[in-house]
């Protein structure tokens, strides 16, 4: 049933001239890996709620949180069978609204996720749709068709879910027949809506509103690319349709229709006071691409999926860097920069399983200018768990063949506290996801108060980017001529210099060191996978 408060709350006062979003720090939270109140071993709001001063010390700008809505969960919460409900293993409504008031009472926004482009087979739509059977008004919500075949056996075209298998599912008739098939991208049990229809429409921009005067500050809007299917649903003639995700528009992907769902979307927003802002996850062919996203009229952010993508490597670093902020320009919109989040192995994992990697590149990130993202525990250091059991595991691509890889969980594994045994603070009852013994030096008590920490490494230099003129918002950066290897760029009197190689590389002191990822020993040294920032003096 869906739950209703009555009041609202209001957000963070001093609003900064251009929109608070160009230049924030957004912190991602996973709600069922952040922190468990209850001891079920599960994450949920009041957990969040009671962290809250923690993010604040950490000195972000605004908490992402994951799904939390009434779920089956057959997707960790990206099946919602209900826009305007909580899930009870994370809480209530009115968790949710002490969330919202408790971060604006310490300076921070909320920004929910949203689920356009499907929702649980457990929603009242889709139920109905069922019950009503084929040529009724709700199952023209959906993708509901008729089969191919002598006997309609075969799935309506050849499309393959991203978590693998055919995007299609036979129905049964309420009579007990076999039915028509229904489209759904992920999961069978998550269809896909029918964005022609005009409920639709209707029904998104009502939970738009919900939210927002609940006092949400804005929406990231999962699979913004996809809620549009080309005219006819057209074959796409190949197998092994994931590898094309991101390299070519497809006919369920980044299709150009979905602009004018964002244009209605941007005139309900801006109805409220406060810059409320929509972000889109859109993974598309080109940096191009994603910034059509990006109009004026259109939505505030987008994911940098091309950054995440982008190895360790000064030069390929480079070619993105300057990509995504040419592509962002035109249009006027701030680039974001990320190395990882809840769909992706860890970026500590990724770069080699290498610490001062990991850290290296969080400098770096943070030193360039826009908005950035930081998924929860990377500021811990924490690496990817690659040795779950297979019973543990949830991700449905896991148990399919020809999709993801599957392991998604491991960057979901609840993130550690305080302690030197599991769950190390997350919780009294255990934690969803086993947690290794090794984390108890990563937890966040071991690392505060050492400056040599992860931790305060992050705290230091979120501070830096807030205080320094120089840093946070822009559309440029000034590149200095560096040894190979070596990337060197230049904001106003601030420099950041990333050495990418493994080797300690001879370079000019630019100027007075601020803020390092790693030890500095040796003037004119620039150690091996380190970043550094400089305050420049003269010139």
């Amino acid at each position: 049933m869906t739950q209703h408060l009555a009041e609202t709350s209001s957000a963070p006062t001093g609003t900064q001239p251009g929109g608070w979003w160009r230049d924030a720090v957004i912190y991602q939270v996973y709600p069922r890996s952040f922190a468990d109140s209850n001891g079920d071993g599960m994450g949920d709001l009041e957990g969040i709620r009671s962290r809250l001063p923690y993010l604040k010390e950490l000195g972000v700008d605004a908490v992402w949180l994951s799904p939390f809505y009434a779920s089956p969960q057959a997707d960790a919460g990206y099946d919602v069978a209900d826009y305007r409900a909580i899930d009870p293993m994370f809480g209530t409504l009115h968790d949710a609204d002490a969330v919202i008031r408790e971060a604006h009472a310490l300076g921070l926004r909320i920004i929910v996720d949203l689920v356009p482009n499907h929702c649980s087979d457990q929603h009242e739509w889709f139920k109905q749709a069922l019950r009503e059977g084929p040529g009724t008004p709700l199952r023209e919500r959906f993708h509901f068709r008729p089969g191919r075949g002598a006997d309609g056996e075969l799935p309506p075209n050849d499309w393959e879910s991203i978590f693998g298998g055919p995007a299609w599912t036979r129905t049964e008739n309420p009579d007990g027949t076999p039915g028509e098939w229904y489209l759904h991208l992920f999961a069978p049990e998550q269809p896909d809506f029918n964005w022609e229809h005009p409920a639709v429409h209707d029904e998104f921009r009502s939970i738009l509103r919900f939210w927002l005067d609940l006092g949400t500050d804005g929406f990231r809007i999962d699979v913004a690319h996809g809620l549009v299917k080309a005219p006819g649903l057209p074959d796409l003639g190949r197998d092994e349709q994931l590898k094309l995700l991101g390299n070519q528009v497809l006919p369920f992907f980044d299709q150009d229709g979905v602009h004018e769902i964002y244009r209605s979307w941007r005139k309900v927003l801006d109805e409220y006071d406060g810059d409320r802002i929509g972000v889109a996850e859109a993974w598309t062919p080109s940096a191009d691409r994603t910034a059509l996203y990006l109009r004026p009229d259109e939505l505030h952010q987008a994911f940098n999926f091309h950054y995440l993508g982008t190895g360790w490597d000064a030069a390929d670093l480079r070619a993105t860097i300057d990509e995504s902020l040419d592509a962002m320009r035109p249009v006027g919109a701030p680039t974001t920069w990320v190395l990882s989040n809840h769909d992706v192995v860890r970026h500590r994992t990724r770069f080699g399983d290498s610490l001062d990697r990991a850290r290296a590149a969080a400098l770096l990130m943070l030193a360039l200018p826009g908005s950035a993202y930081v998924y929860q525990g990377e500021e811990l250091g924490l690496p990817e768990v690659t040795d779950l059991p297979d019973e543990v595991r949830q991700d449905p691509s896991f148990f399919k063949e020809n999709g993801q890889d599957g392991l998604r969980d491991g960057c979901r594994v609840p993130i550690p506290w305080s302690g030197t045994q599991a769950p190390y603070g997350f919780g009294t009852g255990g934690s969803w996801l086993p947690q290794p013994q090794e984390w108890a030096s990563l937890s966040v008590e071991a690392q505060s108060a050492d400056p040599s920490s992860t931790l305060e490494l992050y705290r230091a230099a979120l501070r830096l980017r807030r205080s320094h003129p120089a840093l946070g918002a822009g559309d440029a950066v000034q590149w200095l001529d560096a040894p190979e290897g070596v990337l060197a760029f230049r904001r106003g009197d601030f420099v950041c210099t990333a050495n990418t190689t493994q080797q300690p590389v001879r370079m000019p002191v630019p100027g007075e060191l601020l803020l390092a990822s790693g030890p500095v020993t040796a003037a004119g040294e620039l150690p091996a996978d380190t970043t550094v920032w400089w305050q420049v003096t003269s010139g």
